[in-house]
């Protein structure tokens, strides 16, 4: 029997040791792999910060030094590609850096890399970055700021042409209907000023029925189908009328909407779409057909459509603005009006 219970008692001690070095040492070699998989995220996380800010902040400086480079396309490929670059130096500045600090502690380089993040966290919010981006976003804008002076300088020019007496009776036809289009603006967040613009140039206030399908107070021949449904539901009713003026105000107002939210937020492309209506495909269509981005390069392609409609209209919600704020129309060319009248801003243009 002492033969027999050797071995038993071997097995018991060898399970035990087993049991022991599964139990233990399968928890300790999990919490050590939790462990190395935290430090890393944690280590490639702030690095990824790092290079981030380093990338932003190499973009922002390289742009403006290359702004004389032409074709504009090549200047921001540039600065792409140096942002780029700078990230990838971070990135193998680090894994060399780390080889070394990862021997001396295996804390090391995550504590190092979480200074960085913090580093560049820190430097994004100075007022020398801020500067720099500042300056990145005026260079971005640039031609956007640009267009937006030219087409205010057309419309106060084309208020200053205008003849102040046919202005002022238009804003006097419109006293009956602006309670209506106030309303309108109100429920599509639009500036009243633009509204009464559009009513003034498409109708003169005068309520009628043109040969070319034109109804109403806005003269709204095919307006979107989206947009009379809105205008529907926002009325509650199940049918518009367009001899109604509170009804005609409200699908202008929804058509202007539609017809903004479709160019991007582009004023002028918003009024050219509203007066175009479905001609020719619509505004969208003739843009995609020749690539035309914007309002300057569009307006070779209208041919006989009117292209000085926008700034008619603008030149009426001006008008509209001037009479609300001082009771009457400002002659630009007297006194201090020129300041009065550009201080004021374009409605529409100033949002």
């Amino acid at each position: 029997m002492a033969e027999g219970s050797r071995p038993r008692r071997q097995r018991k001690v060898r399970t035990r040791r087993a049991q022991s070095r599964t139990r233990g040492g399968g928890v300790h070699w999990l919490g050590s792999k939790w462990r190395e998989a935290c430090l890393f995220v944690g280590e490639w996380l702030s690095l990824t910060v790092a290079a981030c800010a380093g990338a932003l902040w190499v973009f922002g400086k390289v742009f403006p030094w290359l702004w004389s480079l032409r074709p504009p396309w090549l200047r921001f490929t540039a600065s792409i590609v140096g942002a780029f670059l700078a990230a990838v130096v971070v990135v193998a500045s680090w894994s060399l850096l780390r080889v070394r600090l990862s021997k001396a502690h295996r804390w090391l380089p995550v504590g190092v890399a979480c200074l960085l993040a913090v580093g560049a966290w820190s430097f994004i919010r100075s007022e020398s970055a801020f500067q720099g981006y500042e300056q990145l976003k005026r260079q971005l804008s640039e031609r956007e700021e640009g267009e937006r002076a030219r087409i205010a300088h057309q419309v106060y020019a084309a208020y200053r042409r205008a003849k102040l007496e046919d202005l002022a009776l238009l804003l006097r036809r419109a006293q009956p209907y602006l309670p209506a289009i106030e309303e309108a603006a109100a429920r599509f967040n639009l500036p009243a000023e633009l509204l009464v613009g559009i009513g003034a140039t498409e109708s003169s206030f005068l309520p009628r029925t043109s040969r070319d399908g034109g109804r109403g107070l806005f003269q709204i021949t095919a307006p979107p189908e989206a947009a009379r449904r809105v205008a529907e539901r926002t009325l509650g009713t199940r049918s518009l009328d367009l001899e109604n003026a509170r009804h005609n105000a409200f699908l202008a107002a929804a058509t202007l909407q539609y017809y903004w939210q479709q160019q991007n937020g582009d004023l002028f492309l918003a009024l050219l779409a509203y007066n175009i209506g479905p001609t020719n495909g619509g505004l969208l269509h003739i843009m995609q057909r020749y690539g035309a981005k914007d309002f300057l390069t569009i307006q070779p392609y209208l041919q006989a459509l009117p292209a000085d409609y926008p700034i008619r209209v603008l030149t009426a919600a001006l008008a509209y603005r001037l009479w609300l704020r001082y009771g009457e129309l400002l002659r630009y060319e007297l006194g201090d009006n020129a300041r009065k009248i550009q201080e004021l801003g374009i409605p529409g243009l100033d949002l």
